[in-house]
């Protein structure tokens, strides 16, 4: 492995001037490497395919020990950890190519869900304990964000070349609910708690519908 961390974030989509992925991703970077760990992050476009090509082709430039892709979801109320991307594209709104696939898959033959090598319940405790909302969310959408973790798992999963490497994606709400500084210092918790933890924890962390 030649680096230890990549983040990854999106730029601003439907007519948004910023993304607060992308926002929290680039003050994260540099916290991370005052703890001695050897950072990328990653720009993506808000573009079906384009976007899991470009974070495909880094993670195998860089074979980092963990990946975090970042995304936003504007309407909840915390910072979520995704345990599931499911192979299905149905665009709501266009991306920023114009482009709306509507039940198409994300990988053509590929297993209906991948699941994320996160050790999500952990993270979520590392958030309370610094009085930062979050909770564990069971499905990332059918938009961009779904495309690229599930195009993050699948070449995880699939390609011997990363073998030993991690990872997952984590949702961030809008700047009024988690300010882009502390969605940045979310991100340093969330990322180093996964590179200390091996084996999550056993609690709840399921959802009644």
């Amino acid at each position: 492995m030649t680096i230890d961390v990549l983040l990854s974030g999106f730029e601003p989509f439907a007519e948004a001037s910023v993304n607060e992925s992308w926002q929290a991703v680039a003050r994260a970077v540099p916290a991370l490497r005052e703890h001695g760990l050897v950072v990328e992050g990653l720009e993506l476009p808000v573009e079906f395919e384009r976007a899991g090509d470009l974070l495909e082709q880094t993670v195998l430039e860089h074979r980092p020990r963990l990946v975090i892709a970042v995304g936003l979801a504007a309407g909840r109320r915390g910072i979520t950890p995704e345990r599931v991307a499911i192979n299905v594209r149905d665009a709501r709104i266009p991306d920023n190519a114009g482009a709306s696939p509507v039940d198409e898959p994300v990988v053509p033959g590929g297993p209906v869900g991948h699941f994320t090598t996160l050790p999500l319940k952990a993270m979520v405790a590392a958030l309370a304990a610094e009085d930062i909302p979050g909770a564990v969310s069971q499905t990332a959408g059918t938009y961009v964000c779904n495309d690229v973790f599930y195009r993050l798992q699948h070449v995880l999963e699939t390609d011997a070349r990363l073998a030993g490497t991690r990872g997952g994606f984590v949702h961030l709400p809008s700047a009024d609910v988690v300010a882009p500084e502390n969605g940045a210092r979310a991100l340093v918790t969330l990322t180093l708690t996964a590179l200390e933890t091996e084996a999550d924890l056993s609690v709840t962390g399921g959802a009644e519908h």
